[in-house]
């Protein structure tokens, strides 16, 4: 466990470090609590299936405020956590919460089946989207968030776990990617960054 946080943090610290190194960290002069990706040359594009099969992409959320998290079920702390923070902003924004839309891809798709996906989001909110793509569309994506996932093996080939990017990716009610949000940030910090991008879709 220890290994495995080492590594979400080493490369967490690694887009941190990433980003300050150029123009696109903001963190000085934005209002966020996150990074400002404002501008950035990634992550504008995601387009994979959904647990139904049908084919999803940013565009289809337009109007809300979409929050990216790339995760699998069987994480034992980090997902889980972010998941149930992002249920509970939803609760605290009251009516501006059905405009804000979770979405979770899954980076273990040989084990994250349509329906353990769907029961898995539905416990912590039922509008919450889960994308399950081919390794080879799972890779795609993953580059272009610039996110990092790897097999760790277990003790039988069954029992292997997922190191991965531990942050979301929050994009504006018109699909453009704006905030990084680090995991461990919190809810406060979470609801707050949402909330200016909802007070300034308003505008």
């Amino acid at each position: 466990m220890i290994k495995k946080r080492a590594l979400l943090l080493l490369g967490t610290l690694g887009l941190g470090l990433a980003l300050s190194g150029c123009d696109l960290y903001q963190s000085s002069k934005s209002s966020f609590k996150g990074v400002d990706l404002t501008g950035a040359k990634y992550a504008r594009e995601l387009q994979l299936p959904d647990i139904d099969g049908r084919s999803r992409s940013l565009a289809d959320f337009k109007g809300r405020v979409v929050v990216v998290f790339f995760g699998f079920t069987q994480c034992p702390d980090v997902c889980p956590t972010t998941m149930a923070e992002l249920s509970q902003v939803k609760k605290m924004l009251g009516k501006d919460g059905d405009k804000v839309q979770g979405v979770f891809v899954t980076v273990d798709p040989d084990r994250d089946t349509p329906e353990l996906l769907k029961a898995y989001l539905g416990s912590f909110d039922p509008s919450f989207v889960a994308l399950r793509g081919t390794p080879e569309q799972l890779k795609a994506a993953a580059q272009e968030f610039k996110v990092y996932y790897a097999k760790v093996p277990g003790k039988t080939p069954e029992t292997y776990t997922m190191d991965h990017t531990a942050a979301s990716f929050i994009f504006d009610t018109e699909g453009r990617i704006r905030v990084f949000s680090r995991y461990g940030s919190g809810a406060e910090a979470l609801s707050q960054d949402i909330m200016t991008l909802l007070a300034e879709a308003k505008r």
